[in-house]
């Protein structure tokens, strides 16, 4: 099993920033990547970026490239994701997630992925 708890949330002005962070714990051997998802109300949830644990590389929605960058500190088992020149519509609820599964797209069922509980984001205008 592995436990996700992430922070760092908030409420900024558009064009403010936010860092989040996420660190992972128990059996962190197992994971290929982290990720973070967001879900706004009423909208399905959605991609951000993703980080391979192993060498780093990084991928991210066409929403959000440019923007926000995914970075890792594997020495703590923590993601971080500075997002800056945020907008009204980066607004959601954001989910750190980890396993094997790499793609943006929501993991299918057979997936097993972990995910924490989830920190709110707010940007106003």
């Amino acid at each position: 099993q592995v436990q996700l708890v992430e922070s760092g949330g908030g409420s900024v002005q558009a064009g403010g920033s936010l860092r989040l962070s996420c660190a992972a714990s128990g059996s962190t051997y197992y994971l290929t990547c982290m990720a973070w998802f967001r879900q706004a109300p009423g909208k399905e949830r959605e991609g951000v970026a993703r980080i391979y644990t192993g060498g780093g590389d990084t991928r991210y929605s066409d929403s959000v490239s440019g923007r926000f960058t995914l970075s890792q500190d594997k020495s703590k088992n923590t993601v971080y994701l500075e997002m800056d020149s945020l907008k009204p519509e980066d607004t959601a609820q954001y989910y750190c997630a980890a396993g094997k599964w790499c793609g943006l797209g929501l993991p299918p069922p057979t997936q097993q992925m972990f995910w924490g509980r989830g920190i709110q984001v707010t940007v106003s205008s």
